[in-house]
């Protein structure tokens, strides 16, 4: 959508579109209750403000609609097809997708939700060597790491969504 058309779409429509970038209730109103936008710059920038800080129960809602990495994300929905865009490059090897799987195992052991990082642009080893690495976080730490994460992916996805 054009940031055109996002500036005049009803409601429910353009929160629709940011919904899908993080479905987070209170931060979708609040992007959607901004506008109109003089850029897609504005509108980021405005998305990034108003997610410091998300709670903890919105960023499990926000989690929750986000594939394991590594995983091939299922569903017809735009959050499943951004996911499917940002994963595009974390396909390789059955080794590295195995140790992937095993990892997003004990991360989800360990801390309670999906590992989250931005895929975009990142390949798997990187993936699987920052994943290593949180592993070794405390709980509080990843949280905090988890929500950053979240953001920025909210934030690229918006971006994205909007300039298409």
């Amino acid at each position: 959508m054009a940031l055109e058309e996002f500036n005049t779409a009803p409601s429910q429509e353009a929160a629709a579109l940011v919904r899908a970038c993080a479905d987070v209730d209170r931060w979708v109103w609040a992007i959607v209750a901004g506008r109109p936008y003089a850029s897609v710059d504005d509108v980021t920038s405005a998305a990034e403000v108003v997610a410091v800080p998300w709670t903890d129960a919105e960023i499990d809602a926000a989690l929750a609609r986000h594939p394991r990495i590594g995983d091939r994300p299922l569903g017809a929905g735009a959050d499943a097809e951004m996911s499917r865009r940002e994963q595009a490059d974390v396909a390789s090897d059955a080794q590295t997708q195995a140790e992937l799987a095993a990892g997003n195992a004990a991360y989800e052991a360990r801390f309670g939700h999906v590992f989250l990082i931005r895929a975009a642009g990142r390949t798997a080893p990187e993936i699987l060597a920052v994943l290593q690495q949180r592993l070794g976080n405390t709980p509080e730490d990843e949280r905090q790491t988890a929500a950053r994460e979240l953001r920025e992916i909210a934030a690229l996805r918006l971006r994205g969504a909007l300039t298409r």
